[in-house]
This record gives structure tokens, C-alpha cells and sequence, in this order.
């Protein structure tokens, strides 16, 4: 079997699969499921805040949506998905207020340390370690931790052993990642 992997936006992705340029996709879920693709939950991920330690709200050991509404959010985004990003974390996971948008995460990173607003992360994976000048809070929502769901996706016409096969391995990597995370 060849594996060739393509990264893009959640749009870009879902604009692939949709139009069978892709077998499988890896990617939140920015969407309600649809009857015509297998939507293969992976694994949810609490989601935090990093901000600037200057920052009142980072004296705390977690920190609301409703304290973030306050300050500016700091979105990674290229300027032609600004709007698609803005619309998901204020219609799909609840943030408000204003928003920020940087182009890679070393310049949201800097935007936060300098107290201009909190970058939103997910932790899980491949996360840096917390920076120096930063706190890295988990956001809550009505007394609970705002979750962000990752998956795998591809059409039902296409699915095959081979996908279901590489779709359960990568769950049992990343739960397994995550497991000994937790341990650490």
C-alpha cells in the first residue's frame, strides 16, 4: 500500500475527499456528520488557552469562556480562511468577543506573550511544552471542559479493509500516545 499525505485547511481536505481526490482525511470535526462518509472518531481533546502570564486570567487553574469573551482570540489562519475560522469557534465551540489572526503559530504565540489576547490550542500530540512567559489553562464551559473531537472521514461508497485497517491503527497510536502522556 502507498500512503501519500497531503496537509490543508479543513476545508481544503473536505473539498478533496468530497471530490475523491483523497481515500481517507484526518481532521476536527467542523461539521454534523453526514450519512455519506464514515466519520471514524479518533479522539477528543480538551481545549486550552495560552496566555500571556501578565494576563489576570492566568493566575487560575482553568479559565471560561465567559472570562475569555474579554480579551481578543488569537486564530492561525491564512487571510482567505479568516472568516470560516472566525464563524467555527464562535458558532461550533462557543468563544466571543474580537478576534486576532496570525499566520503561523510562532506569531499567535507572540501576539499572546505580549498580552494582546489567548491563543487557543488543543492539547494533544505534537503540542510544545508551555513557554516560559505563557500558561496554557483548559477552557470550561458550564462547569465542563470544552472538547474538540479529531476523526478520520471517508466516503461510505469507498470503504474497504484497508481503510477501516488504517483508520483502527491510527486510533491505537493516538490513544496510546495519549495514555502515556497522562502517565508522564
Amino acid at each position: 500500500m502507498d500512503i501519500h499525505i497531503v496537509s490543508g485547511t479543513h476545508e481544503e481536505l473536505y473539498d478533496l475527499l468530497r471530490d475523491g481526490k483523497a481515500d481517507l482525511v484526518l481532521s476536527d470535526q467542523r461539521r454534523a456528520f453526514s450519512d455519506l462518509y464514515v466519520n471514524y472518531e479518533l479522539m477528543q481533546c480538551t481545549c486550552c488557552a495560552e496566555l500571556s502570564q501578565n494576563n489576570p486570567l492566568a493566575a487560575g487553574e482553568s479559565v471560561t469562556l465567559e472570562e475569555l469573551k474579554q480579551i481578543p482570540c488569537i486564530l492561525i489562519s491564512s487571510k482567505e480562511q479568516q472568516n470560516a475560522e472566525q464563524e467555527y469557534y464562535e458558532n461550533t465551540l462557543g468563544f466571543g468577543g474580537s478576534y486576532l489572526f496570525a499566520e503561523n503559530p510562532e506569531e499567535g504565540r507572540l501576539l499572546a506573550v505580549s498580552n494582546r489576547g489567548f491563543l487557543p490550542v488543543e492539547n494533544v500530540g505534537t503540542l510544545p511544552p508551555e513557554a516560559v512567559s505563557l500558561r496554557r489553562l483548559p477552557i470550561f464551559r458550564d462547569g465542563r471542559p470544552v472538547l474538540r473531537n479529531y476523526c478520520a472521514f471517508w466516503k461510505k461508497e469507498r470503504t474497504n479493509g484497508d481503510i477501516e485497517e488504517f483508520a483502527e491503527m491510527l486510533k491505537k497510536l493516538i490513544n496510546g500516545e495519549q495514555n502515556r502522556e497522562e502517565k508522564n
